[in-house]
């Protein structure tokens, strides 16, 4: 599969915001799968509906700031945010970070890395 390529600036404002949150790759998350955590796609609508990970809920990076705490008022909770591939769902998580989420966690590789590991997906 070919990888978007991406400018300068934007790989210059996730890796910022990948110095602050944690992340898991797909591994590191299929042990952590039984633990208590909500997992949220943090892609764009479209994306969503065309299939994601089995057991999400849709927090789009373009609302998720505005709607987390509506949806996940606890702010202890783990939140495991994914995107395509690991780069918006960092930066939504520095964001939930920043907004008192204690343990906001970014996968790493996304739906890519999920699909290539055939985990559950589902499809509206």
């Amino acid at each position: 599969m070919q990888h978007k390529a991406h400018s300068p600036g934007f790989l210059a404002i996730v890796n910022d915001a990948k110095s602050r949150v944690q992340e898991v790759n797909i591994e590191q998350y299929q042990q952590m799968a039984d633990q208590d955590h909500i997992l949220i796609d943090t892609r764009e609508d479209n994306e969503w509906q065309a299939g994601h990970a089995k057991g999400a809920i849709h927090l789009s990076k373009g609302v998720i700031e505005r709607d987390v705490e509506n949806v996940i008022p606890d702010k202890s909770k783990t939140l495991v945010l994914y995107c395509g591939g690991g780069f918006r769902s960092a930066m939504a998580a520095d964001n939930l970070q920043k907004m008192g989420y204690q343990k906001a966690i970014s996968l790493d590789g996304g739906w890519r890395a999920w699909n290539e590991a055939g985990l559950p997906t589902e499809k509206l």
